[in-house]
C-alpha cells in the first residue's frame, strides 16, 4: 500500500476498501502494489484527474472507483445518497470516470513506456460498498462490479476482475518481476512527494521534489517495524525522512514526538512542521511536552540527529514518556556514523548496541541528496567519513585559503563574499559563514563595513524565516542539522586537528549543498 495508510481523505468508504486491500493482500505476501489516490496529470477530459486506487502486479494494471452511500441513476444522471439522507449529484457515470482514468494512464505510459505498454493488461472496475448493487447495463460487465457484499471478499472478485480483462486482450502470460518494477517505478513519482527541509512549505510548494529510491525503501522497511534504527552520513536525508515518517505516523491518530537535542533544529522544525498529532520536543524536556500534550506518554517517538542522545542517562530520560519504553514501544532513531557526537554531550559508544537488543531493525541510507561529488569527495579524503554516493552533481571546485591571521583571513573572507555573491550571482541568504567561534571572536567580525552591515547573526528563533535575507553567520556546532546553498567555513585551525575539530569540520562541509570555501586560519588558538 502506497502510501502505508489513507492518503488524506475523508471518504469512509475508501478507507475500509483500502483496509481490505491491505489485509487481502499482506498473507501470503504477493507482488502486488495498491496506489492510493493516484494523481493524473494528464486527463483526456479533464485538467486534473485522480483514480482513487491503482493496482499493479502480475496480470496487469487495474484502476478502481470507490463510491460510497446508497448509488442512483435516472436517464444517466448519477448521485449518491449519504447516512444522512443528503443526496450529492455526481458529475458523471463512476464506470466513464474509471474508464477515463484508466485511459489516462495508458496513454502516459505508451508514451513514456511503449514496450512495456505493449505487454500489459489495462483494466477498471467499480465499488459500492454501502448498497447491494445487482443492476444489469450495456455499460458494464457485473463482474466490472463489487457491492456491500461482494468487496467483503475482495480478493475473490479482484480474481474474477482480472479474468474478465485478461480474456479480452488474450493476453495469458503474467508480468515478470523486472517489468513490474519499471512500472511501479513509473507510476509511484506521480503522487508520492514530501517538501524537502530546504524549501519551506508557506511560500514555495512548487518546490516539493520526489523521495529517492533509496528513502522510499527505508520507509517501507521502517513502517514494517516496531523499532528501527536508520543511520546514514550528513546529506543522506535522515531529518527529511524524520519528518515524512511523522506525517504518515500521525495521520493514523498516534500521538508522535520528534526528539533532538539542538534548541536550533528543533526551532527549524517547528517552522515546517505544521502537523496533527506532532510534538517537536528537545530530549531535556519530553516530559513536559507530553504534559503541554495532554497526555501521559507518547505512542511513538522519532528521534533526529540521534547520535546526540546515545548516552544512557539521555535515554533513560526519555524511556518514561514513551508508550513500551524502549524495549517494547515503537520508536525509530536517525544518526549518523560519521564525526557528527559528541558536540551536545559525551557519547556511549555501547548505545546503539543497547538499542539494537530489543530487536530493532538497521536500515542504512547510502545515497546522498544534499552535496555535491566534489563535497563528498572532499569530506571522504580529507577525514575519511563517508557521506553516501552521488550526490547532487559535481558542483562548483571547493575553494581553499590559509591565513595566517585573523586580520587575513578576514580579508579572504571579503573576497568570497565578493566572489560568491557579486560574481557568482548568489543570493546573500544562501551564503552562511560558519565558524567555531563566537561572532565577536571570529575573523568575520573583523570585515569591512561594506560586509559587516549585511551579515545577520542567526540564533535558534531567526530560525523561522531561515534562510535570512541577508549573509547568515553561525556557529558550526549550532548549525548542526541544517544546511545552505554557499558555506564559508572560517578560523579553522591549520595545523594540528585535534577529535573535536574532526567533528566540526565534517558537520561545516557537509552543511554546504553546492559552494563550498575553507579558510583556515594559524593565527587562532587551538579549538581541541
Amino acid at each position: 500500500m502506497i502510501p502505508s495508510s489513507p492518503y488524506g481523505t475523508n471518504s469512509k468508504a475508501e478507507k475500509r476498501i483500502f483496509d481490505r486491500l491491505r489485509q487481502a493482500y499482506e498473507v501470503p505476501r504477493e507482488d502486488w502494489t495498491c496506489f492510493h489516490s493516484l494523481n493524473l496529470t494528464r486527463h483526456p477530459r479533464k485538467r486534473f484527474g485522480e483514480a482513487d486506487f491503482v493496482l499493479c502486479g502480475p496480470k496487469g494494471v487495474f484502476i478502481l472507483e470507490i463510491k460510497g452511500g446508497g448509488i442512483a441513476c435516472d436517464e444517466g444522471s448519477w448521485t449518491t445518497t449519504n447516512r444522512n439522507g443528503v443526496i450529492s449529484n455526481l458529475k458523471e457515470s463512476p464506470f466513464v470516470q474509471a474508464e477515463t482514468a484508466l485511459h489516462a494512464i495508458q496513454n502516459r505510459m505508451r508514451e513514456n513506456m511503449p514496450i512495456v505498454h505493449n505487454q500489459l493488461t489495462f483494466g477498471y472496475g467499480v465499488i459500492f460498498p454501502d448498497c447491494n448493487f445487482d443492476v444489469s447495463s450495456l455499460e458494464w460487465e457485473n463482474c466490472m462490479v463489487a457491492d456491500a457484499k461482494s468487496s467483503r471478499d475482495i480478493k475473490g472478485w479482484l480474481n474474477r476482475l482480472f479474468k474478465h480483462w485478461h480474456g479480452k486482450v488474450n493476453r495469458p502470460n503474467l508480468l515478470d518481476s523486472k517489468t513490474l518494477k519499471d512500472v511501479r517505478a513509473f507510476l509511484r513519482p506521480s503522487f508520492d512527494t514530501a517538501i524537502p527541509l530546504h524549501v519551506l512549505a508557506d511560500d514555495i510548494e512548487e518546490k516539493a521534489a520526489a523521495l529517492t529510491a533509496d528513502q522510499m525503501r527505508a520507509i517501507d522497511i521502517i513502517e514494517a517495524n516496531n523499532r528501527i534504527l536508520c543511520y546514514g552520513g550528513a546529506g543522506t536525508g535522515k531529518t527529511f525522512l524524520a519528518m515524512e515518517l511523522a506525517r504518515r505516523w500521525t495521520s493514523s491518530g498516534q500521538q508522535v514526538a520528534l526528539i533532538c537535542r539542538s534548541p536550533w533544529l528543533r526551532r527549524y522544525l517547528e517552522t515546517i512542521a505544521q502537523i496533527p498529532n506532532l510534538t517537536l520536543a528537545l530530549a531535556s524536556n519530553v516530559k513536559s511536552a507530553a504534559r503541554r500534550a495532554g497526555i501521559d506518554s507518547f505512542d511513538r517517538y522519532i528521534v533526529d540527529e540521534g547520535q546526540d542522545v546515545f548516552e544512557s542517562t539521555v535515554l533513560d530520560n526519555l524511556e518514561p514518556s514513551l508508550n513500551g519504553g524502549w524495549s517494547e514501544g515503537k520508536w525509530c532513531i536517525f544518526y549518523d556514523v560519521n564525526n557528527q557526537a559528541g558536540l551536545f554531550g559525551p557519547t556511549d559508544l555501547d548505545t546503539e548496541a543497547y538499542l539494537e537488543s530489543f530487536g530493532a531493525a538497521k536500515v542504512p541510507l547510502t545515497t546522498n541528496c544534499r552535496n555535491t561529488k566534489l563535497i563528498l569527495d572532499k569530506v571522504k579524503n580529507d577525514l575519511g567519513a563517508d557521506m553516501g554516493v552521488r550526490g547532487a552533481g559535481n558542483g562548483p571546485q571547493i575553494r581553499e585559503f590559509q591565513a595566517n591571521s585573523p586580520e587575513e583571513s578576514a580579508t579572504l573572507l571579503a573576497n568570497e563574499l565578493k566572489e560568491i555573491i557579486n560574481i557568482g550571482g548568489i543570493s546573500e541568504g544562501n551564503v552562511t559563514i560558519l565558524s567555531p567561534l563566537p561572532f565577536p571572536e571570529s575573523s568575520a567580525a573583523l570585515l569591512h563595513a561594506t560586509y559587516l552591515n549585511r551579515i545577520e547573526v542567526i540564533d535558534e528563533y531567526s530560525l523561522r524565516s531561515f534562510p535570512p535575507s541577508h549573509i547568515s553567520f553561525a556557529t558550526i556546532k549550532e548549525f548542526k542539522g541544517l544546511e545552505n546553498e554557499a558555506v564559508i567555513l572560517i578560523d579553522l585551525p591549520t595545523l594540528k586537528i585535534p577529535a573535536n575539530d574532526l567533528n566540526l569540520r565534517y558537520v561545516g562541509m557537509s552543511r554546504a549543498r553546492a559552494v563550498l570555501s575553507i579558510i583556515t586560519s594559524s593565527g587562532h588558538p587551538d579549538l581541541g
